[in-house]
């Protein structure tokens, strides 16, 4: 993997990734506490906790999979 987003592309991808990370301890709390019905909505948690993980990897590495596949982006 070749790097392919520059310094205020990889602050972008850290930032939403760590808020989709907090989002989804934020709702695995909001489970817990059962102030929200479990069962699918553990969905949530996963699928914003391995997007939020790939967005700070995507971050740290300094490669995007959308401009890897030829899309433009603007950042």
């Amino acid at each position: 993997m070749q790097c392919n987003i520059d310094a205020k592309g990889k602050l972008v991808r850290l930032i939403w990734g760590l808020i989709m990370l907090a989002l989804a301890g934020l709702l695995a709390g909001l489970i817990l506490a059962q102030v929200v019905a479990g069962g699918w909505v553990w969905l949530g948690v996963v699928v914003l906790a391995l997007f939020g993980g790939f967005g700070v990897y995507e971050a740290r590495a300094g490669w995007c999979v959308a401009r890897a596949m030829g899309f433009k982006t603007p950042y």
